[in-house]
């Protein structure tokens, strides 16, 4: 087990995903994940959310965007990467029940 209490690999891939998510995602849904209504960004840390909060509901909306806004970001990320970015993004707090 690592230092968070998560085996070694799960930890990796969180961290992977909060690095992924800096690269990618922050500029529209901020460093934090609470979003931008002016550019429609949803805030990811609530219990709002119009495509439900399952986490393979996460990763369909990672892979194959979502309205002609989010980016489809499977031709950018391969499998393990997308799976990394939609735990890190379950673990902001809206995913989670």
């Amino acid at each position: 087990r690592s230092l968070s209490g998560l085996p070694v690999a799960a930890d990796a891939n969180l961290a992977l995903g909060k690095k992924v998510f800096a690269e990618n995602c922050a500029a529209c849904h901020g460093d934090n994940g609470k979003g931008n209504r002016e550019i429609g960004s949803p805030d990811l840390t609530d219990q709002i959310w119009l495509y439900g909060p399952a986490r393979d509901t996460i990763v369909e909306g990672l892979t194959n965007g979502r309205g002609a806004v989010m980016p489809a970001w499977a031709p950018r990320l391969d499998d393990t990467t997308l799976k990394a970015l939609a735990v890190y993004v379950h673990t902001l707090g809206g995913g989670q029940k």
